[in-house]
Order: structure tokens, then sequence, then C-alpha cells
């Protein structure tokens, strides 16, 4: 039997942050009756967040069945919309479906609301919340992760769960990782403009609880990779950019100056005017996807959500929430199987590992291992806007001249581009394999 069983310790186990990841693995190892303590370094848990976003929420009805009926979530995502963008005009794909009403698989939240709900449920599971709490270190006991310092003060446990955010403290003082490559974190920077319900329901076409998202790439980042993004809430909007940190470093660019940029575009505008600044900020975002997940456990330590690098964005969607309530899951299974056996060394959590591999998790990382390189692209951010424009230019700028093909139309829109036919060609299988 494992030395640590007999340790005395606080709690059977310690998980530091507060946010979705946090909050799911804590609620579910107190459901199965251990101990747990949850520290939050802000004041209340989703103080320190900016906003929110669209979360996918199927796997937190496994966790709370309910979820979509009790948590305060903003409204429920029907419309999505792919919006590519030159200086001057826009081309939407604009997707909606009777069926994503029916069966909710996204909502928007906001996160100050949502995380302080979710540590609500923590507490009423037997979860003690400790809130404004800083961690300043790790209590290592030979090679192994023992507990946590705040101050002067010390608790002891037998695992501790960094869920801790993309610049995860617990992470470096554990000797896990150093700062990630610029090219795998990018700087997003939000706004929420805040206005009456009947007019974002008007302006997006939208009844009820009904929600839109804008994915939106092109010219709104002037050329630096990355992209834009726009959510509908009950009473405001989340819009903003996402930066990759390398090229807004290389391209000598300012994020709050795109950020207030993209605002201004005259497809976006529109969408806000008349309405009112709540929020403004800014946070480092995970994008290096399955290049992010390693070294996730040690002796008494497992790492989850952003901590671990698990985000997603294909271009399509982006994805955090969701493969944050996942790692919650599977790391509460792994650490109940290890109070179960007292064994909490590497090789006894690395079933966390496992476990994420088996589940959409893991699996989806892997899926879209490639989108990170193939978003790095720099023609997806100005060339192809540009093309799609002057392809549809040629569709409906109906003159005197005679119309050509819709294929003829776009390969003599092509001519005009920067781009070739053979980067065109690479490109789409690119995409193809990617995502």
């Amino acid at each position: 039997m494992n030395d640590v069983v007999t340790r005395d310790v606080d709690f059977d186990v310690i998980v530091v942050g507060a946010g979705v990841a946090g909050c799911v693995t804590a609620y579910q190892l107190a459901t199965k009756g251990h101990s747990v303590m949850l520290v939050e370094r802000g004041q209340s848990p989703g103080s320190k967040n900016l906003s929110g976003g669209v979360f996918y929420s199927r796997i937190m009805e496994e966790v709370l069945p309910g979820f979509i009926d009790e948590a305060p979530i903003e409204r429920h995502i029907t419309r999505n919309c792919l919006s590519f963008l030159s200086e001057t005009s826009f081309v939407n794909v604009d997707y909606g479906d009777e069926r994503l009403s029916k069966s909710v698989t996204a909502v928007s939240v906001l996160r100050a609301r949502l995380d302080e709900w979710l540590a609500t449920k923590c507490e009423e599971a037997g979860v003690m919340l400790m809130s404004g709490v800083k961690v300043d270190s790790l209590v290592m006991e030979e090679e192994r992760i023992v507990g946590i310092r705040a101050g002067e003060d010390e608790l002891m446990a037998h695992v501790v769960v960094a869920a801790d955010g993309v610049n995860s403290f617990i992470c470096r003082d554990a000797g896990i990782r150093n700062k990630e490559p610029l090219k795998y974190l990018a700087v997003g920077v939000k706004s929420v403009i805040g206005l009456p319900r009947n007019v974002i329901e008007e302006r997006f076409n939208l009844t009820g609880d009904e929600g839109a998202a804008y994915a939106v790439v092109g010219d709104c980042t002037n050329g630096v990779g990355g992209g834009g993004f726009l959510y509908t809430n009950l009473e405001s909007l989340s819009i903003g950019v996402v930066l990759r940190l390398d090229d807004l470093v290389s391209k000598e660019e300012t994020s709050s100056e795109l950020h207030d940029r993209f605002l201004t575009h005259p497809a976006i505008e529109p969408f806000l005017r008349g309405g009112e600044l709540l929020e403004y900020g800014c946070h480092m975002v995970a994008e290096g996807g399955q290049a992010m997940v390693h070294d996730l456990t040690r002796p008494g330590l497992v790492v989850v959500g952003d901590a671990a690098g698990l985000t997603l964005n294909t271009g399509f969607t982006v994805r955090g929430m969701d493969l944050a309530a996942g790692s919650g899951v599977a790391a509460a299974k792994a650490i109940d199987a290890a109070l179960s056996k007292g064994d909490f060394s590497k090789a006894s959590l690395d079933a966390y590992c496992a476990e994420l591999d088996k589940i959409f998790v893991g699996k989806d990382m892997r899926t879209y291992a490639k989108a990170p390189h193939f978003l790095e692209n720099p023609r997806m951010y100005g060339a192809y806007g540009q093309l799609l424009s002057d392809v549809m230019y040629g569709v409906y700028n109906l003159d005197t001249t005679p119309r050509q093909r819709l294929v003829s139309g776009a390969l003599g829109a092509l001519k005009k581009s920067p781009l070739s036919l053979l980067q065109l060609v690479k490109d789409m299988y690119a995409a193809g394999r990617s995502l």
C-alpha cells in the first residue's frame, strides 16, 4: 500500500481554479464522497473571467442533468455564420437549423454568472470553496506534490488538480512546462456591448431564446493570424478578435487597435449601432491544439482544462469549455480510482490521460491536430476574403456586359488575385486533411 494513505491531509483533493474544468472536477469527486477544497484566486468564481462565449454543452447534461434549464445561460445557439471579410465587403455562410433548437447543442454564456453557479453546485455537493486565495507554490516532498502553499499557510492533500488556466502557475511550479512558444498562444480582445433584447432579436432574426454565433476570418485582423467572433447574449453582444502572438509581434500590430478596427468594419458596425460598452478586456488563449497537450500528470498532480492546453480552433468553431468539462470528468474518474487504491504515483494518475484519450476530448484533439498549422496560412487573412468577394461581385454586378458562367467568372477573379490555382488546390487539400 502506498505510504500516502497514512499521511495526514486536510483534504483528499485540492483543486486550484474555479472555472469550468475545476468546478466539474471538484463536483464529480465530492459526489463520490471525497473531501475536496476548491481554491479560487478571484474574489468570487468568475470574477476574473472576461465575458464568456459559446459553450457546447452536451457534456454538462451528463455532469448536471437539467443543466440547460437550470444554469444561467444566455441563448441557445441555433444559427452559425462563417463570415469572410475584405476591406469593404463580406461573404457569409449562414447556417440555421430547426434541429439545433429541438436538441440544444450549444449555448452562449457569461462566465461571471456561469462560474458562480457552478461553484454553488460544488458547495451543495460538499466542496469547500475558498475565494480570494492566491496559491504561491506547491508543497513538495521528495518528488511528490503533497499540497499547496498560500502565504504562510499550507494545506495538504493526496492529489492537487491544476485548473488555473492557460498561464498555469501550478504547471510552472511543478516543472511541467516552461513558457509556451508564441505561435501556440494568442491574445483575445473582447468587448461586451449592451443592447435591448428586442433589438438583438430583430438584427439577428432571432425569436425567444434563439442565438447566433459568428466566426469571422479575413480583413478582421488586418492580415494577422487569428479571427473575429460575435455571439449574442440575452441583452448584450460579445465581440472581439483572437490574434496569434507570434504574428502580432512580427507584424508590429497592436491588439487593441485591431479590435477597434474590426468593430468599425461595415459588416459589423450595424450590429453594434446604438449599443453601450459594458465590458472590455483581453486574455491569453491557447492556440497550439494537440501540440500543447503533454505532461498532464506528476506524482500527486493532475492538469485539466486550459492549463492542459485543451482548446480547439477549427475556423468554424472555437472550443474550450466543453473540453474543460470533459477533462474534469476524466480527471475525477482517475483520481477516484487512485484514492480507492491509495496510489498517487504518476503511473496511477496516468489513468487520467488514458481516460482523456477514450472520450471525445482526446479524440477531437487528435482529429484536429493539424488545424493550428493550417490556420497559420497567411492567405486565410486577406486573399481569400477578397477572392470570394470578387467572385460574388461578378455574379451580382449585372451591368450590360454579357455574363460568364460561374466557373469562368471565378477563374477570372482568381487570375486577378495574388493567389494561384496551385495554391488554391493545395489549400483546399490541406483544409480537407486538417478540418
